[in-house]
């Protein structure tokens, strides 16, 4: 928080010129988003409809498989599971 203060404007100029999205920690706690108006997020059915229309060859298919299992293995869980 204290940082995002302190360069608040250069924090909102990266938001909108260049995507970028802060979290604001406040007490070693996850206290607010600061996000581009239009965030773009790919939901589960989205990839689903993506994937249909994908035409991967076998090799290609193994290769995304092995990606999504290690973005898997990388993501943090939330400390609240009902966020």
């Amino acid at each position: 928080m204290t940082e995002a203060a302190r360069n608040f404007a250069d924090c909102v100029n990266q938001v909108h010129y260049q995507n970028a999205s802060f979290m604001l920690i406040k007490n070693g706690r996850r206290f607010a988003r600061l996000v581009p108006v239009e965030e773009k997020v790919c939901k589960g059915r989205d990839l689903v409809k993506a994937l249909e229309r994908a035409s991967l060859t076998p090799s290609e298919s193994r290769a995304w498989r092995t990606d999504l299992k290690r973005a898997r293995r990388a993501l943090i869980p939330p400390e609240d599971k009902w966020q």
